[in-house]
């Protein structure tokens, strides 16, 4: 990325107070409107033939069907759709759940979305959509949205069409709008080279790993060790003083956690853990939430995890995905983790880890899930999934040289990973400094390649390029 250009970015000659907490200073010649000034509500009923669109936290505004696939598309031909409401290009729409997790943004598209969503249209041409849909994708937006939101919990907050209407918001002239959203075309433009660059590497290190662990898993550390037929297409020939059983007579468990999520707060009794915790390494906790004692109880009493046992994503985006239990208190899980507790005399822990993050034990697993928006395992399949079993000894021995290999590579993956992330934070920080006035754009996209002028959209986002769990990102 042109660092360069970016660190060349000054602030606006003037400014004054905008009066606003969640805006702070605005470049002094820029004029604040209520929303009811700027937008009117649209609700344009009865287009029943129009394609589906979703208003998602991660990527605003897209077509439903690109969040479903093949045979899991739904049917919707016969649904009622009078009452769905018309989305054009260029409307600002949003869910009234969602809006203060950030499901709002512009349209590129014309198509109807659920008549619980607010459709709003600008009341001026001059005005440029896609600024919109840059400021009000920032956490400072998202924060304001929440402030207005009413509800007797967050799962019920709603930030009503009255209410954003209410919402005072920063009006660049027209010629900044554009410059600002022809520079953030760029700089997302740049920012995804990046972010591109460093996860080829990432699959490349993915790919090194998955030859390290299949080969362990299937035969050994010996080279050669006599064979004999598995019976299993997938797996071929295996050692021939290995065992094939089902994960269910080599594990005394095999639950998964809560289907009923309880209130999570950022602060509380007792961790609540769900896929985007679970890594190859153990368990993050960095971005964990907490559950009250009498709701952990009763998900422990079913599914009593304790330190050394095997989890097991079996819902979304990174469903497959096994690591050990690396943490000595209890805490709860959503259904979509899977425990699984290796009988002692049968399996080790961190080998039964490796064989499920296996690359052909993924596929043949993957190849198991029949319908539904996303991947599935239930209990009942996991269960059946065929293991292959050395003697304990060896496994011991399998885990600790696989460990000894990948743990270098890890190292290097996670660097990289922090990289991204810190890409990602960057991103933010920008856009938001650029959409409230905080940095002044307007002499950088003078300076800019004549290719980064053409007002493309970006879909909002590095993220937006990315594959996100659908535990985080569902049909909104």
């Amino acid at each position: 990325m042109d660092r360069v250009m970016i660190a060349d970015l000054k602030p606006y000659p003037a400014y004054r107070d905008s009066g606003l907490p969640w805006l702070g200073k605005v470049p002094e010649h820029w004029i604040i409107n209520p929303n009811r000034a700027i937008f009117r509500e649209i609700n344009d009923c009865g287009h029943e033939e129009a394609e589906m669109l979703s208003v998602t936290i991660k990527k605003g505004i897209i077509r439903q069907n690109t969040l479903l696939s093949g045979s899991s598309k739904k049917d919707s031909s016969r649904q009622d759709k009078s009452a769905y409401k018309l989305v054009q290009p260029d409307d600002i729409a949003y869910n009234k759940m969602r809006a203060w997790q950030g499901a709002i943004g512009v349209s590129e598209y014309r198509g109807i979305i659920s008549p619980a969503y607010i459709v709003m249209r600008l009341r001026s041409s001059l005005n440029y959509p896609r600024y919109f849909h840059h400021l009000y994708r920032t956490p400072l937006f998202a924060k304001e949205a929440e402030r207005l939101s009413y509800g007797i919990t967050s799962d019920m907050w709603s930030l009503r069409s009255e209410h954003f209407k209410m919402i005072y918001t920063p009006l660049p002239p027209p010629d900044e709008q554009a410059a600002i959203v022809r520079f953030l075309n760029w700089s997302n433009g740049q920012l995804e080279k990046a972010i591109r660059a460093k996860r080829k590497v990432i699959t490349l290190l993915n790919e090194q790993k998955q030859a390290i662990i299949h080969r362990a898993v299937t035969r050994g550390l010996d080279p050669s060790v006599p064979l004999k037929p598995s019976g299993i297409h997938w797996l071929g020939d295996i050692p021939a003083h290995w065992e094939l059983r089902r994960i269910s007579t080599a594990c005394d468990l095999v639950v998964d956690g809560t289907h009923f999520s309880p209130p999570n707060e950022s602060v509380g009794e007792f961790l609540y853990i769900t896929a985007k915790n679970v890594k190859e390494y153990g368990i993050e906790t960095s971005n964990a939430t907490y559950i009250k004692a009498m709701d952990h109880r009763d998900i422990y009493r079913r599914c009593p995890v304790r330190k050394y046992d095997v989890i097991y994503i079996k819902d979304g985006a990174t469903a497959g995905l096994a690591t050990v239990n690396n943490l000595d208190e209890e805490f709860s899980m959503l259904s979509s983790i899977a425990l699984l507790r290796p009988k002692p005399s049968v399996l080790f822990p961190d080998f039964l880890a490796l064989s499920l993050n296996d690359r052909l034990f993924k596929q043949n697993a993957l190849s198991k899930v029949v319908g539904g928006a996303m991947t599935r395992f239930t209990i009942a399949l996991i269960k059946r999934f065929p293991l292959l079993i050395p003697p304990l000894s060896e496994q011991l021995l399998i885990a600790s040289a696989v460990n000894n290999e990948l743990n270098p590579i890890l190292s290097v993956q996670s660097n990289i990973e922090r990289e991204i992330e810190l890409l990602r934070e960057y991103r933010t920080r920008l856009v938001a400094d650029v959409v409230t006035g905080k940095l002044d754009v307007r002499e950088a996209v003078m300076n800019l390649p004549d290719e980064a002028l053409i007002d493309l959209p970006d879909n909002n986002s590095v993220e937006g390029l990315e594959d996100e769990p659908f535990e985080e990102e569902a049909i909104l």
